[in-house]
């Protein structure tokens, strides 16, 4: 609140004639920053240049706010050179905020990306070769990947260097941290879905295995011998774990009232209830979910 009421010693703003300046995520996906800073120069050797000052415009919550302040903080404390600051990850951001809550760790990860972003800008203005450094910026990701995600325009690539990065082991965990599969979820267990990059990257790691693998075996392959109290659970461990962090992200929820057979009563609670899209949400998010990971007969009735 002291950033967006223009405090003093706060970050929010844009740097005229910025050395750096990255963007990252786009308003349309729901999180959106540009991040721009000035150096003192080197005379000599443009990688001894050193942040003086660093700003931010976000298109966000209060936490995407709260992790832009965060970032421009540590840098300006720290006495960061361009390069050194890469050395910045969103777990820093997070530590420096006293944490944040899962659903919102994105917000750290934006930050961090924005900043890689406007490094690779600063190098490019400065001559700067980051290649001949060791330095790999993944400036061609984006174009050059596979989308993986299409709600969220997230490319295989890029989604593999953050499950390394970020430690990812499931796809909620890939939900909080870059929104991945936060929309439709169309891309949980899709072949080369989120869900297949990873098994690709832990290569069968028992932290890894996947949950709907353990779904089909005992509901695909044994639809005959699974009670109504297991289907039931089922159903409340996919809305657990897979939809309500998303429908959270957006000051949503979803409440089940009754499982009959396959038909399955839901009320959506919060910003979700007045939503002009609830009834997409109930049949394109929430009934495909669990289509996919528990029961194709599946139908989600609104009450």
């Amino acid at each position: 609140m002291d950033a967006v009421h223009g405090k003093p010693g706060t970050h929010l703003g844009e740097i005229e004639n910025p050395d750096g300046m990255g963007e990252h995520g786009s308003i349309a996906c729901g999180d959106a920053m540009k991040f721009t800073f000035r150096v003192k120069q080197d005379p000599s050797d443009p990688s001894k240049d050193v942040i003086t000052e660093a700003k931010y415009l976000t298109f966000g919550c209060t936490s995407a706010i709260a992790s832009s302040e965060a970032l421009c903080d540590i840098i300006e404390r720290g006495n960061y050179t361009p390069i050194t600051a890469l050395k910045i990850h969103n777990s820093d951001i997070v530590k420096y905020l006293d944490g944040l809550p899962e659903q919102k760790i994105h917000c750290s990860v934006m930050g961090a990306e924005a900043l890689e972003a406007a490094v690779f800008n600063w190098a490019q203005r400065r001559g700067v070769d980051l290649k001949s450094m060791g330095v790999d910026m993944h400036d061609q990701e984006t174009e050059e990947g596979r989308m993986v995600c299409k709600c969220f325009s997230i490319t295989e690539p890029y989604l593999i260097r953050k499950i390394r990065e970020l430690n990812l082991r499931t796809i909620p965990q890939i939900t909080n941290a870059i929104k991945a599969g936060g929309g439709c979820s169309s891309c949980h267990h899709v072949p080369g879905g989120l869900q297949d990059l990873l098994d690709q990257v832990w290569k069968g790691e028992s932290a890894a295995v996947s949950d709907s693998s353990q779904l089909v075996s005992i509901v695909g392959h044994n639809e005959s011998r699974i009670s109504p109290f297991q289907f039931a659970k089922k159903v409340e461990r996919v809305i657990e774990e897979y939809i309500r962090p998303s429908l959270k992200m957006d000051g949503g929820d979803v409440e089940v009232v009754d499982i009959k057979d396959t038909l399955v009563y839901c009320t959506l609670r919060g910003a979700c209830s007045n939503c002009m899209g609830a009834s997409q949400t109930l049949k394109m998010m929430i009934e495909r979910s669990l289509k996919d990971q528990v029961d194709e007969r599946i139908r989600v009735i609104e009450v």
